[in-house]
């Protein structure tokens, strides 16, 4: 057969992401047996609809595309009122002093992301990141010929095990990239971590002579519940940085609008934002979404109704405890990570699409005997997938 990929690409596609299998099996299933029928908590795509500024926002531009160069180029680290606006509403959030020039507008966190990954890594460098984690994080760190180290997280509480992480930090790391509220267990790391974690990066850029990043992917920060707090730790530490997007809290993933925001009290500052720019650049994204960002300065504080995901959360957490299943209930985020019967992941997955449920192993995040389930769908879906979730579960559990 003739050879058309790289081989590392023909690689990903044989570990082809477990929520894109999960998404185009449970299409399938909805065109045997009805959507109706099918409980499909497999992909983390928000059902709300954006807040009513966002509809303003759409209205107000198409009124003024009919300017010259209202949809054209601009600097690619987005549009100046933006990037100001921005800064602004993240000092506030971020509890630090940012600048306009701190602020790069992305597309999206993955984006964000792989713009950081270009400007910073050599082949070889490694980032090291707790587990579970979102299953697209090695690739990002792949393209750009480093490595994922991971090590994993408490069970059932996913705290980060922070002797776990100092070891893992070897002559060759670059960076630790971290995400809280967290994809997929739900977990915010505290403040007493997060500030143990900085104590252990300190140390060890001292004796690496040379500065290991710290990485904040955070789209589910404006969604946490029962009062938790998400820790900032660009107040922590100074070589931080946070990516982030509104794909969630404004329920615009289409669009594509993200931000890198750098620590302001970082030394030669100037130089990783030049580098930010021109990777965000040369990777072939150019620049943000102009509509999006347009959306984003109009919308900007405004958030969709999360008091759905609060009853949302609720009703699964029901629905978990009466088919007799181990998990913590999450602080944050719309995802679930309960431990699977026996700790048999795949087999409880396979088992629950024989009940026309769908969910994602946790093998796909990097820890195994678990599984998600995304409840960003609708209430009445969450309640009726009670009977066939526990019918799975004892299943699985030989019952």
């Amino acid at each position: 057969m003739m050879q058309l990929l790289a081989r590392q690409v023909e690689g990903y596609l044989e570990k082809a992401s477990w929520i894109r299998q999960m998404f185009e099996k449970g299409r399938e299933l909805k065109q045997k047996y009805g959507s109706e029928n099918v409980f499909d908590f497999s992909l983390g795509n928000p059902d709300l609809p954006p807040p009513g500024e966002v509809a303003s926002g759409l209205k107000e531009l198409a009124d003024q595309v009919n300017r010259p160069f209202s949809l054209g180029y601009m600097p690619n680290a987005g549009l100046p009122s933006v990037r100001g606006a921005l800064a602004s509403h993240l000092s506030k959030e971020q509890g630090v002093n940012l600048s306009a020039e701190d602020v790069i507008v992305t597309c999206g966190a993955a984006g964000g992301l792989n713009a950081f990954f270009r400007a910073v890594l050599e082949p070889g460098d490694e980032v090291v990141c707790p587990a579970p984690y979102f299953v697209e994080y090695s690739f990002y760190v792949q393209n750009f010929g480093g490595s994922l180290k991971t090590v994993p997280c408490k069970p059932l509480t996913f705290e980060l095990d922070l002797n776990g992480l100092e070891q893992a930090l070897g002559p060759k790391v670059r960076a630790v990239l971290i995400n809280s509220p967290n994809n997929p267990s739900g977990q915010v790391y505290t403040k007493e971590e997060l500030e143990g974690l900085v104590d252990i990066l300190k140390a060890r850029s001292t004796e690496l002579g040379r500065p290991i990043f710290l990485v904040s992917d955070e789209p589910y920060r404006f969604l946490t519940y029962d009062n938790t707090d998400v820790p900032s730790i660009l107040s922590m530490y100074p070589h931080s940085i946070v990516v982030s997007s509104f794909s969630k809290s404004l329920a615009l993933a289409g669009e594509r609008v993200g931000y890198i925001a750098v620590c302001p009290q970082m030394e030669q500052k100037e130089n990783l934002l030049a580098g930010l720019i021109l990777t965000n650049r040369i990777l072939g994204y150019v620049n943000a979404p102009v509509i999006g960002q347009y959306l984003i300065l109009k919308a900007l504080g405004s958030l969709v109704d999360t008091k759905k995901y609060e009853r949302r959360r609720e009703v699964m957490a029901e629905v978990f405890r009466c088919a007799g299943l181990e998990f913590s209930l999450p602080k944050g985020g719309f995802y679930f990570f309960p431990r699977a019967p026996r700790e048999k992941d795949h087999e409880f997955v396979a088992a629950l699409m024989e009940e026309k449920v769908l969910a994602v192993p946790g093998s796909g995040f990097g820890y195994p005997g678990y599984v998600r389930f995304a409840f960003c769908v609708d209430e009445d879906i969450i309640a009726r997938a009670a009977e066939p979730i526990k019918r799975a579960v004892e299943k699985v559990s030989g019952e």
